[in-house]
């Protein structure tokens, strides 16, 4: 698991405000949306200002976002791929 994802995890939890669930409950390669941490429609808009704020990247339409929260790992891809634009 990569460092990125680990720190998702934490970043998901304290963002949620989700008091019984840790870091290590969260399957990265689990549904978000929908699945059992519960995540619906407003829970995405605080990952969103949350994921805007901490790593500077945009997600700044519906279908965009649907691809990016399918699960942590397309997350954690999508933020590491940004990531990498900027360096190119």
């Amino acid at each position: 698991m990569s460092a990125l994802v680990s720190e998702l995890k934490v970043k998901v939890v304290d963002t949620l405000n989700l008091p019984d669930v840790t870091p290590e409950d969260i399957d990265e390669k689990e549904q978000l949306v929908g699945g059992k941490l519960g995540i619906d429609s407003i829970d995405v808009l605080e990952l969103v200002m949350m994921v805007e704020k901490e790593y500077a990247v945009k997600i700044d339409n519906k279908e965009l976002g649907a691809r990016v929260f399918a699960n942590l790992q397309s997350l954690a891809d999508f933020i590491s791929g940004k990531a990498s634009e900027r360096l190119n």
